[in-house]
């Protein structure tokens, strides 16, 4: 919808009621995106990784000193994720009663989430084609659970899944150092990576909601996004090069909705909050350069450019207020 804004993903603070009632007061009416919100400093099992985790079938976690890992049976903190997860979406049902329209959630994704989670002997798990699979296929399967969980507690949204991939471009070079430190993981195919990333966003689409694949925007496997069926791509867009926006260009002429993080976040009270122009520009100036219709900006979802966990509690709502006026301008960009 024209004039988007959304916050997708965490929050500071540990109370649930308190963050959905914060996001859909500030986003809760069209044309804006209100979400279910993440509060990683409740602890683990609150994070976006043990989230995630506690989303996969038939293949349980614990938190263990050096990170996540799959085991035999499910530990505390993965109980503590699910639970977690249980508060979160009775708020959310609680808050959006009667919202007919988009509604974001936000996962990892299969191939960072294989990057980050150990294996019951102590190495990443992406090393492990058997466990590539596996995972694949039970985030698939998890993630259709979890999209119809949302269906039915909010049974007038339109739910848009954020598949969060930080670590994709690592993942396809061979960047990942080992448990040990001393030297990096082989490249996983890129073949196995379009195909799992597809096969996901495919059990997202089955389900009846639209997948967003949100990447590093440093480094973004370009190549790859107009491949596997996501309907929109989101990252932030303040260090994109002309090559980058070239990229985006690309998507945008295919069809992608750009979920464009363009708002920087204060790290603490008394840092100045960017004008509206500031943050439009950031959109609208390499939009022009690279050829774009200045009408299909109205089409841009506003973001902040990174998350709001680490923002001061006392600057959410305003930094929210201040979102939407910015995604109000650029709306008015587009009639230029």
């Amino acid at each position: 919808m024209p004039g988007s804004a959304a916050a997708v993903g965490a929050l500071p603070g540990e109370d649930p009621r308190e963050a959905a009632r914060t996001v859909f007061g500030e986003l809760g009416d069209p044309p804006h995106v209100p979400h279910l919100a993440q509060l990683p400093a409740r602890g683990p099992g609150a994070d976006p990784l043990g989230r995630t985790a506690s989303l996969l079938v038939d293949l349980p976690v614990d938190r263990q000193p050096a990170g996540w890992r799959f085991v035999d049976a499910p530990g505390r903190d993965a109980a503590r994720a699910d639970a977690f997860l249980r508060a979160d979406l009775d708020e959310l049902a609680e808050a959006a009663d009667g919202w007919t329209g988009p509604l974001a959630v936000s996962v990892v994704g299969p191939w960072s989430l294989l990057a980050s989670v150990e294996l019951n002997r102590g190495e990443r798990s992406v090393s492990d084609p058997g466990a590539r699979r596996d995972v694949v296929a039970s985030l698939a399967e998890g993630l259709s659970r979890h999209v119809a969980d949302v269906q039915r507690l909010v049974p007038g949204a339109q739910v848009v899944v954020h598949v969060e991939e930080p670590s994709l471009a690592a993942v396809l070079a061979g960047r990942l150092p080992t448990q040990s430190g001393y030297g990096t993981l082989r490249a996983v195919d890129r073949a196995e990576v379009r195909d799992g990333l597809r096969d996901v966003l495919a059990a997202v689409r089955s389900a009846g909601a639209e997948p967003v694949l949100r990447l590093d925007s440093a480094q973004a496997p370009w190549s790859l996004v107009r491949e596997v069926g996501a309907a929109g791509v989101a990252l932030d867009v303040r260090d994109l090069g002309p090559a980058g926006w070239e990229s985006v260009a690309a998507c945008v002429e295919d069809g992608l909705l750009l979920w464009a993080g363009a708002m920087p976040v204060p790290a603490r009270t008394g840092l100045p909050v960017p004008s509206n122009a500031a943050v439009v520009d950031a959109v609208r100036q390499p939009w022009r350069r690279i050829g774009l219709p200045a009408t299909a900006l109205a089409d841009v979802v506003l973001m902040p450019a990174t998350g709001l966990a680490d923002a001061p509690p006392s600057l959410v709502r305003d930094l929210l207020t201040r979102l939407r006026a910015a995604a109000a301008a650029l709306e008015e960009a587009s009639g230029d």
